[in-house]
This record gives C-alpha cells, structure tokens and sequence, in this order.
C-alpha cells in the first residue's frame, strides 16, 4: 500500500495533471476558440513549471531530492492559486469596474517594456473579467484554483512526511 502512495508516483499524476490541463487549455482556445486572456497565459506557465518539476522529480530516484523538489512546487501552485483567485475576484465585478482592455500581448511585447508588460498580465485586463466557459458552475479559473490547490496540498504532504 506505501508503494502505491509514493512520492515518486504522487509526482507522476501531478505531471500528468498538469500537462493534462495544458492541453485542455490549448483545446479551448485553438478549438472552441476561446481566447485567453493575460491571466490565463500565467496559470498556464505555472501550471508548465508545475509540471516540469514535477516530472523531473518522478523520473528520479532520491527520496530527498523528491521532497526537496516539492517546495518550488508548492509555491508554484501557490502563486498560480493566488493568480486564479485574482481572475475570480475580475469576473465578480461589474462590468464598468472591470479595467481597460488592453491590445494584444503580440503588440504590448513589441511596444511596451516588460515591465508594463507583467504588470497588465498580473493585475488582469477587463477580458480577464468575461466568464466564457462554466462547467458545474464553475469557470475555468475556478477549476485551475481547484488544481492549483490540489497540487499545493499534494506537494506539501511529500515536502513534510514522504518516506
């Protein structure tokens, strides 16, 4: 029974999942159509480093290095949590409070400093506020922060007690 509840296993179906989702994401916007906006494009880098570490930790064989690799996970999905709770909040708020839609990420890279650039990313443009999609009444910033949650408490069970 501890062999099926391994750290290398756990980080096995984290990689899955996050991979998983990146290709959902990727079916949404290329096949339905669905645009992302700038805060999805962060979860999506999050859930890529997510699931980067957590296949480098699956492929390896040291218990150690597993738990330490947990932590950077931890945080990456702690911070793509805090990223889906501020699109949450966006899509609660009326439309006038919404902030000003900005162009395109293609034309802020090639005109704005980077700077600017994270800024708008992080803070949401008022297309971060549309709910597009809905599954069981959720959006699908409700369903990342479902899976960045998931994954943060996961992780921090091998950070602390994987043997």
């Amino acid at each position: 029974m501890v062999a099926l509840l391994s750290a290398r296993r756990f980080h096995g179906l984290v990689a899955l999942a996050s991979f998983s989702l990146l290709g959902v994401a990727f079916y949404m916007e290329y096949q339905m159509g669905l645009e992302p906006c700038p805060l999805c494009m962060l979860q999506r880098i999050a859930f890529f480093m997510i699931g980067v570490f957590s296949l480098i930790s699956a492929l390896g064989q040291n218990v150690s290095w597993q738990r330490k690799l947990a932590w950077p996970i931890v945080v990456l999905s702690l911070l793509g949590a805090g990223l889906a709770v501020r699109h949450l909040y966006l899509q609660s708020l009326p439309m006038e409070e919404l902030p000003a839609c900005l162009p395109g990420l293609s034309y802020m890279f090639e005109v704005f400093p980077w700077q600017e650039i994270m800024q708008a990313m992080i803070m949401g443009t008022g297309e971060c506020g549309d709910v597009v999609w809905t599954f069981l009444g959720l959006s699908i910033p409700g369903w990342t922060l479902v899976a960045f949650a998931t994954m943060a408490l996961i992780n921090l069970w091998i950070a602390i007690k994987a043997k």
